[in-house]
């Protein structure tokens, strides 16, 4: 197979990282006969240093060309670069948002999965990590909070800030189906999360949620409020199998799911369409402050990756070896600064040697020959 990849290296760590997934990715394709080629894209600061602005109409154009998209990390730091002394509309994070409207991005799945050799640098308490958790959140991704209008204005002396939250029962329906048929194909269980004791559009997401449901007979739903969800993720989230959300709560509370796994380092993430088109980053952020220093993690980008081949070309063993590859990785000991623990036996690598190592056990028997 053939496979058009826009790639997008992003900002701070992000070139690091998109370097040793695409290390991995073509370890992987060379085993199974395979040929990915690679379209380089500009978003964030990168274009706003190049263009003046966070995303063009080119970027648009040439990933909407490609199969799929692997990007890095967007933006910088808020207090020292310059980038964030733009607009709102001109910084970093906007061209993300603008290249998620753009390409139809309404699904955002993040799995939360913790690896039995990284136990030990899970923060709960050890009955939970000797459990331990498979869960996967479905967010909500071009709609609520983050798109509505919003404005700041003053009134009687003072600023008054006004953001708008709207979803649609068009909007809510497309993203419940999606986890629906996640859940079908895992343990068959939708946890459907909001805020329906407060809000409208939470009372509305959960009418619309049940609706849906009875399409599913095989599939147990139970909804919870938010900030329960936000307790038991940290209590027990092996009650957990597909998390059902809204934007702004899918935002929160997958960063707290991958914090429990031992490092938001480890929590790759998908971005899908109406179709098997995807765009494929890391869930952590660009860490400028270790950016250029070797010290980044890549398995969420090389795990990434491998969600990437899952979902957008169905390739399924390949994606299989990827994800065996960073098991067997971390079984050897190997570790980023981010998930050692200091147990005996770990060895405490930079990015490039991570990446070495997890493309080293991709290439499997034929590696070897």
């Amino acid at each position: 197979m053939k496979i058009q990849l826009g790639c997008i290296a992003g900002d701070g760590i992000g070139p690091e990282i998109i370097r040793e997934a695409r290390k991995v990715l073509d370890k992987t394709a060379a085993r199974f006969g395979h040929e990915i080629v690679y379209d380089d894209l500009l978003l964030g600061g990168a274009s706003i240093d190049a263009h003046g602005v966070p995303l063009t109409e080119e970027t648009i154009t040439r990933a909407k060309d490609a199969d799929a998209v692997l990007m890095g990390s967007i933006g910088g730091d808020a207090n020292t670069s310059p980038w964030y002394k733009l607009s709102p509309d001109k910084r970093p994070e906007a061209g993300l948002l603008g290249i998620r409207k753009a390409l139809g991005l309404f699904a955002n799945l993040r799995p939360a999965f913790l690896y039995d050799a990284l136990k030990e640098a899970c923060p709960l308490k050890q009955s939970a990590a000797d459990t331990g958790f498979d869960l996967i959140i479905v967010r909500e991704l071009t709609g609520g909070l983050y798109f509505g209008e919003r404005h700041t204005r003053e009134e009687n002396g003072q600023r008054i800030a006004t953001d708008t939250l709207v979803y649609s029962e068009a909007e809510i329906r497309r993203i419940a189906v999606k986890a629906f048929e996640i859940a079908r194909v895992r343990r068959k269980l939708v946890t459907s999360v909001d805020k329906a004791n407060v809000l409208d559009s939470s009372r509305l997401w959960r009418a619309v949620t049940e609706e849906v449901a009875k399409d599913y007979p095989d599939v147990t739903l139970q909804h919870m409020l938010v900030d329960n969800c936000a307790m038991q993720l940290v209590a027990n989230p092996a009650q957990f199998d597909v998390v059902l959300t809204e934007n702004m709560f899918g935002d929160i509370l997958s960063d707290e799911a991958s914090m429990i796994t031992g490092s938001i380092g480890m929590l790759p993430s998908a971005s899908l369409n109406e179709t098997k088109f995807g765009l494929y980053e890391p869930s952590h952020g660009s860490a400028p402050d270790i950016a250029g220093q070797d010290k980044a993690n890549p398995l969420a980008t090389i795990l990434s990756a491998a969600m990437l081949l899952r979902y957008s070309f169905d390739l399924q063993e390949e994606a299989d070896a990827i994800e065996a590859a960073v098991v067997k990785t971390l079984a050897e000991g190997y570790r980023t600064a981010d998930i050692a623990s200091g147990a005996e036996g770990e060895r405490v690598v930079g990015c490039t040697a991570m990446g070495d190592a997890v493309a080293n056990n991709t290439g499997g028997k034929s590696n070897e020959q």
